[in-house]
């Protein structure tokens, strides 16, 4: 896995990256109430906002880790956000991408760099 400073983690599964949110995202936000994902098939471009999370405490928007096309959703997110509190490194991923140049993963933290990086 990878990491992003904006706390965001990165799976690489076959041919897509499966994109979410950290456990310690998740426990800074609170209690998530509402989750927007992008659409399926939609190309982006690496910092693009691609999702808004709602939380009793803020707003967060989600941002594409690196270009590529959208390939999956998860909408069980929309039907039960809380999720992203329960499970947020397993269960409660946001989307798939399909990486347009796999390389700008490799700008991102290993798991023993990010839990520096949160102290």
């Amino acid at each position: 896995m990878k990491f992003t400073e904006e706390h965001e983690w990165l799976r690489v599964e076959d041919d897509v990256v499966v994109v979410g949110i950290t456990e310690h995202a998740s426990e800074q936000l609170g209690d998530v109430v509402f989750i927007e994902l992008p659409e399926t098939g939609v190309e982006v471009s690496k910092d693009d906002e691609v999702c808004v999370i709602e939380s009793v405490k803020a707003a967060s928007d989600i941002l594409a880790p690196i270009d590529g096309e959208i390939t999956e959703v998860n909408e069980a997110l929309v039907e039960d956000p809380g999720k992203v509190n329960e499970d947020p490194m397993g269960d409660a991923w946001f989307f798939k991408i399909k990486p347009a140049d796999a390389s700008q993963m490799d700008d991102y933290m290993d798991e023993a760099a990010y839990k520096t990086f949160v102290g």
